[in-house]
């Protein structure tokens, strides 16, 4: 069964934008802000600046962005296990 895609605004830096991710993806992102005791804003902001930073003029999609790191998380939570 597919996932419900949603639509979130959040403020990177000051500036507002919104976001489409699936609902596993934004319950994931919560969580993982939660275990870093850190705003899903601060964490959101994080991936942006480490994705502009890692390909300067084409950082590519910021939904993309999150969702590997969604996957690079639980890689690592899978390899600590």
């Amino acid at each position: 069964m597919g996932q419900k895609m949603r639509k979130r605004s959040v403020t990177i830096d000051g500036h507002r934008t919104s976001i489409s991710l699936e609902d596993g993806f934004w319950d994931e992102l919560s969580a993982i802000a939660a275990a870093r005791r850190q705003s899903l804003n601060a964490l959101v902001a994080e991936v942006d600046r480490a994705r502009v930073t890692a390909s300067p003029g084409d950082g590519g999609n910021l939904s993309s962005a999150l969702r590997l790191h969604v996957l690079q998380t639980l890689r690592q939570r899978l390899n600590r296990g």
